[in-house]
């Protein structure tokens, strides 16, 4: 099944929003407008989901993303000295062996994306609902303890990073 002109033109579109705003994320000073790139570049991610149908995926990056914003909003209004990001910040630590690690990494993922065995082509991919439906199937039978787990150790987490900060603040 050949993609449609508008899946190609939303493909383009969201892949370089993804691109320029992952970019952006590395290249401002600002925490907070570091965090808005960050979630501009995902949402972007979540877009290219639907352009491909898969629009469970796509939900629940974007759901995942918005929830991720908010507790990372939340703990830098709690901890930062200038939450609102206004004062200019130094984010770049160890620059030359963090720009060796990006190269050498880039260069791994560029090798094994081209170099790799990627089988054969489908010729007919399952319909979006029959998609969200084994997908359904897969996480409600042998992931589900996984996913549940994971659940649980991010909700005890967030309680526990949450009761600490209060109580640092009530030290103060």
């Amino acid at each position: 099944m050949m993609a449609s002109p508008g899946q190609t033109v939303a493909l383009v579109i969201f892949g370089i929003l993804a691109l320029g705003f992952g970019t952006a994320v590395f290249r401002t000073k600002s925490m907070v407008r570091s965090a808005l790139a960050l979630l501009g570049s995902m949402a972007a991610v979540g877009g290219l989901f639907f352009a491909l149908e898969a629009e469970f995926l796509g939900v629940l990056q974007l759901m995942m993303m918005a929830t991720e914003m908010t507790i990372m909003a939340i703990f830098m209004v709690m901890f930062m000295m200038d939450p609102g990001g206004l004062q200019q910040m130094e984010m770049t630590h160890q620059e030359r062996p963090s720009v060796a690690a990006g190269v050498i990494g880039g260069l791994i993922a560029a090798a094994l994306s081209t170099l790799a065995p990627w089988g054969s082509r489908v010729t007919a991919a399952p319909t979006p609902g029959t998609q969200v439906h084994d997908l359904g199937i897969e996480l409600m039978s042998r992931s589900m303890l996984i996913f549940e787990t994971a659940g649980l150790a991010i909700l005890i987490a967030m309680i526990v990073t949450t009761t600490i900060a209060l109580k640092v603040e009530h030290k103060a």
